[in-house]
């Protein structure tokens, strides 16, 4: 519970506790007192309301997942020098300023970065890659537990509880994973979005040759 919704309710226990007090202590019960028992009553639990509501409006943000990997950066070497201080740019933004605990860049069938907690598995794209890449469209998995197929992304690293894919293109992916369920906002959707059309304009400009199993 918040500070000041703890606050709030300290308030509403100390004003009913008053409140029952001076009825017990009263010589005699008159309507005037009945009528300022019962407001004072209606006040106790009005300030409980609003400590409950409170707490409901700033709930608590759900605790880190031990995940298994490794720190970590790796960029293609076929990439030139502009694209991959591009990807070594806007990665390092996502995992600093964002929720973001691994991010895995797919360009033309070739993994050309890995950053943060990354595994040595081959990533391949799977069923939902190739959606989002089919589409046009960011396919957010906020709590990938519930959401079959998330197994593809097992190779990028193993149980990630929240996931970001942004297409770019038909020719390749950004996937980002989040250290606990629920944790990317809309805010963080749209600046991946943002990052993945101009790497999409960086990446353009060079050619990378499809390579598998990936070798970053």
């Amino acid at each position: 519970m918040p500070v000041p919704a703890r606050a709030v309710l300290i308030c509403a226990l100390l004003l009913l506790g008053l409140t029952v007090t001076n009825a017990s202590v009263a010589e005699a019960v008159t309507p005037d007192l009945q009528r300022a028992e019962v407001l004072a009553g209606m006040a106790s639990v009005g300030l409980m309301l609003v400590a409950v509501l409170w707490t409901r409006a700033n709930p608590r943000s759900a605790e880190k997942v031990a995940l298994t990997g490794e720190q970590g950066l790796a960029i293609s070497d076929q990439l030139n020098a502009d694209q991959q201080q591009e990807l070594a740019w806007g990665s390092h933004m996502f995992l600093t300023a964002t929720p973001a605990a691994s991010v895995l860049v797919l360009w033309r069938q070739q993994v050309v970065l890995r950053r943060g907690l990354i595994s040595q598995e081959p990533f391949r794209p799977g069923a939902i890659s190739k959606r989002a890449m089919e589409r046009g469209q960011t396919i957010s998995l906020v709590n990938s537990s519930l959401f079959p197929g998330r197994e593809e992304f097992d190779a990028m690293l193993p149980s990630l509880p929240a996931i970001l894919v942004c297409p770019m293109g038909e020719e390749g992916v950004v996937i980002v994973g989040g250290w606990s369920p629920r944790c990317f906002s809309r805010s963080d959707e749209r600046w991946l979005e943002g990052w993945s059309q101009r790497l999409r304009t960086t990446l353009e400009a060079g050619v990378v040759s499809p390579v598998y199993p990936d070798s970053a």
